[in-house]
């Protein structure tokens, strides 16, 4: 445990410092004024120091710069915040003693030093540094899984889609938490492609692990079964897998899933509970609202699917509520709103689009996922 000793009283500190050493404390420092502190701990330096200390013990009572102004000028260096300053001082004012506690002081010790309260008082200080630094050891180890799940999850999304038949992209902006926002394409054969854009309930870990157990099964549904009514009863059936009967709530997700048929030039559908989508053809909007209700919420659910007819190209736009919360801005935008705000864009690529659908000022403040999908058929 490293030690500083302040004092501007030479036989003060090494009274403190043989009442240390007897008690086994041997990474001890003496600095005399708060300057030679502020030096040793690199307090103002343009340099970084990277010396560390576990407890300072310092007089009230020092010329220039005194113990309460020296207290609150460590307390403003962030790597110093949770570091346990203990006064050793004669003055008797409580009103002085309140006001070192407020000023960051974690106690205080009256001179002539009883050496066992001394001693005492130590070691309550340095037993809340060391459950501070455990804590703080063990936030940074979940924020580095947190952020390798972040990786991986993002990792797994599929990549866009540009070929003889279609285009397909998405822009995706995460909130700060894990995302509960997914989605997924794939080519089913030469001219049929399945594509789903799903949310799950909640943030966090609980709605990731959710994301990547939907993900492991998500290419095999589609490909081999790809029927959007049977998938969805697949990918129900996982969900009710989760179900723990000592929770509430059970984990569920709402979901679009398509199959677009670029051959027969039809799309067939489910909306499980999700924002509707649309397709735009022509100067005609066919809202994606046929379905059922959210996926993994009850053991049987009963679907309907949509299936709609085309002639020339197409664009289907698929997206999740993080949308329109993001455009509303405190107001509320409605589907027909969203629609109108595309319409007049429709000849933009997606990002471009992107950037005109969310206010600049709230990127990177998002409360929930913003998620925008955009398949075109040629």
């Amino acid at each position: 445990m490293s030690i500083i000793i302040v004092d501007d009283n030479a036989t003060n500190q090494l009274i403190v410092m043989a009442i240390l050493n007897k008690a086994g404390y041997e990474d001890l420092r003496m600095v005399s004024s708060a300057k030679e502190l502020y030096s040793l701990l690199g307090i103002g330096s343009p340099e970084v120091n990277e010396s560390s200390v576990d407890l300072i013990l310092m007089d009230m009572m020092m010329p220039e710069i005194d113990g309460l102004q020296a207290c609150r000028r460590i307390q403003e260096e962030e790597r110093f915040k949770d570091v346990p300053i203990i006064f050793v001082t004669a003055v008797g004012d409580s009103s002085k003693m309140a006001e070192a506690l407020d000023a960051g002081a974690s106690d205080y010790v009256m001179k002539p030093i009883n050496k066992m309260e001394l001693l005492a008082r130590i070691r309550s200080a340095l037993r809340l540094k060391k459950e501070i630094d455990w804590h703080k050891e063990r936030d940074k180890r979940i924020k580095y899984k947190l952020e390798l799940a972040k990786q991986v999850q993002r990792s797994v999304l599929s990549l866009p889609i540009h070929d003889e038949n279609v285009e397909i992209s998405a822009v995706y902006q995460p909130s700060s938490e894990l995302a509960g926002d997914f989605y997924a394409w794939y080519r089913i054969d030469k001219n049929r492609y399945g594509a789903i854009l799903l949310d799950i309930m909640g943030h966090g870990i609980s709605s990731s692990l959710v994301c990547m157990y939907i993900y492991s099964v998500l290419q095999d549904a589609i490909t081999r079964i790809s029927d959007p009514e049977q998938v969805m009863n697949e990918l129900n059936r996982y969900m009710n897998k989760l179900y723990m009967k000592d929770e509430l709530l059970n984990y569920y997700f709402t979901a679009i899933y398509l199959v677009l048929d670029t051959e027969q030039k039809t799309i067939e559908y489910v909306n499980a509970g999700h924002p509707p989508g649309f397709v735009l053809m022509d100067d005609k909007v066919t809202l994606l609202t046929q379905g059922s209700c959210a996926i993994g919420l009850f053991e049987n659910i009963e679907i309907s699917k949509g299936k709609i007819t085309y002639e020339d190209s197409i664009k289907i736009v698929l997206y999740t509520d993080g949308l329109t919360e993001a455009m509303g801005e405190g107001g509320e935008v409605t589907v027909d709103m969203l629609v109108a705000h595309v319409n007049k864009r429709k000849d933009m690529e997606l990002p471009e689009l992107a950037a005109c659908l969310i206010p600049e000022q709230n990127h990177g403040t998002e409360r929930d996922d913003i998620c925008l999908v955009m398949l075109t058929a040629k």
